[in-house]
C-alpha cells in the first residue's frame, strides 16, 4: 500500500531544508524524483547522492512566482502522479517591521506560487485523464499563532484553505489534495536558537517535550504520495508533538 515504484514525484523548494529531505525519503521508497529549485546547479549534490544509491532522481529549474517557469519546469519533468508543494520563504520581524515588500515575498512564493504550481500541475493530470496527489507543505503557524512570522503564518493558514478548497474541486478528477503541518523541526539553521534559553522554553511547551526530526515526517509524506491514502482529500496531519492540544 505504501509503495512508490513507478510513481513520478515533482519536490518543489528541493535545494535546502524539508524539500531536500523529502526528495530522499521519497527516492529510498521507489519513487522517481524531479527536484526543483530556483537554481538547477543547488541540486547536482542531492541527485548525485540519490543516484548514487541507485535511486531515480532529475533537477529542473523552477521558480513558483514565475507561470513561464512552473510550464517549464513541468515540460521537462514530464507526467507527474504526486506533487509535494513544498517551496516556501520566511523572514523573522516584528509585524510592525515588515514592509510591503516583505509581506508580498513570503506570499507570492508560499501562496500564489503554491497555488500556480498545484493547479497547473492538476490541470495536467486532468487532461491526461489520471489520477494524482498533491501534497502542501503547511505550518502549525497556520492553525495557532507565533511572534515575528505574521506574513508567513498567514501565507501558511491560506495554504491550509487552499487544500481544502482544491481537495473538493479536485476530487471529481480523482487528483486528491491534502497537506502536512510540521511543528517546530530541529535543523542546522535553528539549532542555536534551540540551544538558547528562549529555545530550550519553547520546547518545554511541546507535550513531547522535544523538537521534531526530520524523519518524523517521513510517515505522513509517503502515506500521502502513496495510495494508501486514496480516500484521503482535504485532511490537514499536524506533526507537531502535541503542540497544538498543548494545555494553556
Amino acid at each position: 500500500m505504501f509503495e512508490l515504484t513507478g510513481k513520478r514525484i515533482l519536490v518543489t523548494g528541493a535545494s535546502s531544508g524539508l524539500g531536500n529531505h523529502f526528495a530522499r525519503t521519497l527516492a529510498g521508497a521507489g519513487a522517481e524524483v524531479i527536484v526543483a529549485a530556483r537554481r538547477k546547479d543547488a541540486l547536482d549534490g542531492l541527485v548525485a547522492e540519490i543516484v548514487g544509491g541507485r535511486g531515480l532522481a532529475r533537477a529542473v529549474p523552477l521558480d513558483v512566482t514565475d507561470m513561464g517557469s512552473i510550464a517549464a519546469a513541468l515540460d521537462m519533468a514530464g507526467d507527474i502522479d504526486v506533487l509535494v508543494n513544498n517551496a516556501g520563504v520566511t523572514n523573522t520581524k516584528a509585524v510592525l517591521e515588515q514592509t510591503e515588500a516583505d509581506f508580498d515575498f513570503i506570499l507570492d512564493t508560499n501562496l500564489k506560487g503554491g497555488f500556480l504550481v498545484a493547479t497547473e500541475v492538476a490541470r495536467r493530470m486532468k487532461n491526461r485523464g489520471a489520477a494524482g496527489s498533491i501534497v502542501n507543505i503547511a505550518s502549525i503557524l497556520g492553525l495557532r499563532q507565533g511572534g515575528q512570522v505574521t506574513p508567513y503564518a498567514i501565507s501558511k493558514a491560506a495554504v491550509i484553505q487552499m487544500t481544502k478548497q482544491l481537495g473538493l474541486e479536485l476530487a471529481r478528477f480523482n487528483i486528491r489534495v491534502n497537506a502536512i503541518a510540521p511543528g517546530y523541526v530541529a535543523t542546522e539553521l535553528n539549532d542555536a536558537f534551540f540551544q538558547s534559553e528562549a529555545g530550550k522554553a519553547l520546547i518545554k511547551r511541546v507535550p513531547q517535550r522535544r523538537l521534531g526530526n526530520l524523519s518524523d515526517l517521513d510517515g505522513p509524506l509517503v502515506l500521502l504520495a502513496s495510495d494508501a491514502s486514496l480516500y484521503m482529500t482535504g485532511s490537514i496531519i499536524t506533526v507537531d508533538g502535541g503542540h497544538l492540544v498543548g494545555s494553556l
